[in-house]
């Protein structure tokens, strides 16, 4: 866990609202990852600060991976966005915060890469425009590349709602038993 999720930070005092919006966080995470296809599975919850994290979502394959499919990474791409939209179906638009950042940061790499490096866009297709090439890009191909990244990380964004709006039963009991135990395996 501290090699993962880095050092335990016992200094962090945190609010019980805090601690329940991360909560809501993190389980929103958690089941993103059991309700979309292509997720590794989950291995553990936790609200316990550690490194710069308030709280982590911890999946874990079942096996080494040398590749990741399509299907793969548009999971991982929902799941990025299980936490924030947990959070806005919980506390709403007003309520969002800067906690998620990492997420959107993860997400945006991701859906590039697939655009731009994997050939994972049919409008693109099997071309590789990496930002260190020193051609640059015309007009329309920038704007053709941006398209396909907005409309990979819309429908992520569509699918962990989904996930979530169907299961938010789960939401609340297991956001309830993460506040009351701090750690779920």
């Amino acid at each position: 866990d501290k090699v993962y999720m880095g050092a335990e930070r016992k200094s962090a005092i945190m609010t019980e609202e805090d601690k329940r919006a991360t909560a809501y966080h993190e389980v929103g995470h958690a089941l993103v990852s059991l309700f979309v296809e292509g997720n590794d599975p989950l291995h553990k919850v936790t609200i316990v600060p550690r490194g710069q994290a308030l709280g982590v979502t911890w999946n874990m394959p079942e096996r080494d991976k040398y590749t990741h499919t399509m299907t793969q990474m548009k999971g991982k791409l929902a799941l990025c966005f299980g936490g924030r939209i947990a959070e806005q179906i919980i506390y709403g638009d007003d309520a969002l915060n800067t906690g998620a950042h990492n997420d959107i940061q993860q997400a945006s790499q991701m859906a590039r890469a697939m655009v731009t490096e994997y050939g994972m866009s049919k409008k693109v297709g099997w071309l590789q425009f990496r930002q260190d090439f020193n051609s640059p890009l015309s007009e329309q191909t920038s704007q053709l590349i941006d398209a396909e990244i907005r409309a990979l990380v819309e429908e992520a964004e569509v699918r962990a709602r989904k996930a979530l709006e169907d299961n938010i039963d789960h939401l609340h009991a297991i956001t309830n038993a993460l506040m009351e135990y701090e750690t779920l395996s």
